[in-house]
């Protein structure tokens, strides 16, 4: 998207590091970071551009996201429930007329209004349904470690988490980017130089540990 905040099915690049964006950059071009899923149509294609973009083009959509100043674009909900979804576009859309379904573990991030989210309306944003008290035992984790489960995020993301040096903001993002990068970095799939600092930290950290984390996380102001 042109404001660089991204849908659920890609990445959030607004306001992060030039450096950073430069590094994933050639993480993609020199297959250091792919996907944990193989269908994952846009993991694919970032590979595909990473491996043709020039150096000064690379640098010119670094510089020019980097600049871009996040906004609100989650709202996170706790429930217990929620709508009935399926999969469209490598992201989920809610079924109208469908009852509702148990929660469960998981996350359930929705465009609010799906069609300007596919007019690429740069003020539409999502909705992210999370488990009730995720939020609270997400921050837990986050703030303490959770006893050893982790180590505190703030340690390298920040104080507000918002970011330091050429380590990127974790506030504010997609749930659904942030799990699927949790994930490929306990895979393998992330093995590039960030990759390895975050090994450590989410080696431990099971289904539940990774729901609460990124609803904490998704809650927080960018």
């Amino acid at each position: 998207m042109p404001n660089g905040q991204g849908r659920p099915e890609n990445e959030s690049v607004v306001g992060l590091p030039a450096g950073y964006i430069l590094q994933e950059l050639s993480d993609f071009k020199n297959d250091l970071r792919k996907s944990s899923e193989p269908r994952m149509g846009s993991v694919g294609l970032m590979v595909r551009i990473a491996k043709n973009v020039s150096d000064d083009d690379a640098k010119a959509a670094a510089a020019y996201f980097s600049s871009v100043k996040p906004k609100p674009w989650i709202r996170v909900v706790e429930a217990d429930t929620v709508p009935a979804t399926r999969p469209n576009g490598g992201m989920l859309n809610v079924v109208d007329g469908a009852p509702s379904e148990p929660i469960g573990q998981r996350v359930i991030e929705v465009p609010e209004d799906l069609e300007l989210t596919e007019l690429r309306d740069s003020n539409s944003g999502f909705v992210a349904y999370v488990p009730k008290g995720s939020i609270a035992r997400g921050k837990e984790l986050v703030t303490t470690g959770g006893n050893g489960k982790t180590i505190r995020c703030t340690i390298c993301h920040g104080p507000d988490l918002k970011g330091l040096g050429n380590v990127p903001s974790i506030a504010g993002r997609s749930p659904s980017q942030m799990t699927r990068q949790i994930i490929d970095i306990q895979t393998g799939a992330r093995n590039g130089p960030y990759a390895q600092l975050m090994k450590e930290p989410v080696r431990q950290l099971g289904n539940d540990e990774i729901v609460a984390i990124v609803a904490y996380l998704a809650s927080l102001q960018p």
